[in-house]
């Protein structure tokens, strides 16, 4: 009997087990940089590989250092009904605005909100947001998200220019992040119910460090909000 007793406890507690929620994204490591900007959540200051390292945008050396690939986006939904439906109305408006979904960008990143680690969006095997085919010098990126932000939803998002030259090695260059984030920026803002917000310091630009640099990215995320 009472070993049946003691089976009893067992099983219920592995049904509380399993009806339990689980995360899709382990806890990240508790040394990845975030800012903490007055009003949001902390946000993670770099793009990360699927290893949960920042990304170094392939491996490409510039100006003699390894290049840093920064968040410089952030959009707020305080519309948006879930969280499904926030992310459904976001890929909507970039492509509304010139930036939908294209094939042959690398893929597998994820970012840092809050205390939790968000995969990219777009999620497909070689996806990015991009305004124009891999084939020509194009601004593409990558949202991460969405983080419930009270009654609203937050997404980051890094955004890059790269030159493309079919004659040269490598044929896919490092050219702006400030010129894809206010691009992407300046779109949604003009196509979208997603206005331009101002901006706010994440203090991830690297301009000091001997072996790694921020390009030419200033610190600064440009916030984009879709008011209800």
């Amino acid at each position: 009997m009472r070993a049946a007793r003691r089976m009893a406890v067992l099983g219920a507690a592995l049904l509380a087990l399993s009806a339990a929620p689980s995360r899709s994204q382990p806890l990240p490591d508790p040394g990845l940089e975030a800012a903490d900007p007055p009003g949001l959540p902390p946000i993670g200051k770099w793009m990360l590989t699927a290893q949960g390292v920042p990304s170094d945008w392939l491996g490409e050396i510039y100006q003699g250092k390894v290049l840093r690939e920064p968040i410089n986006v952030i959009v707020i939904d305080d519309a948006a009904v879930s969280a499904q439906d926030a992310t459904a109305r976001l890929l909507a408006a970039a492509a509304r605005a010139g930036y939908p979904v294209r094939l042959g960008h690398s893929t597998g990143y994820q970012a840092l909100i809050g205390r939790e680690l968000y995969a990219q969006l777009p999620k497909g095997w070689d996806d990015a947001l991009s305004d124009e085919v891999f084939e020509l010098s194009n601004n593409h990126g990558r949202l991460f998200g969405p983080y419930r932000l009270g009654p609203s939803y937050l997404f980051t998002g890094a955004f890059s220019r790269e030159r493309v030259d079919p004659f040269r090695w490598p044929g896919h260059r490092y050219a702006s992040f400030n010129q894809a984030r206010d691009d992407f920026a300046r779109r949604l803002d003009r196509s979208t119910a997603y206005k331009a917000a101002g901006s706010v310091s994440l203090g991830n630009s690297l301009t000091d460090d001997p072996a790694l640099t921020t390009g030419d990215h200033d610190g600064q995320a440009a916030v984009l909000r879709a008011s209800r």
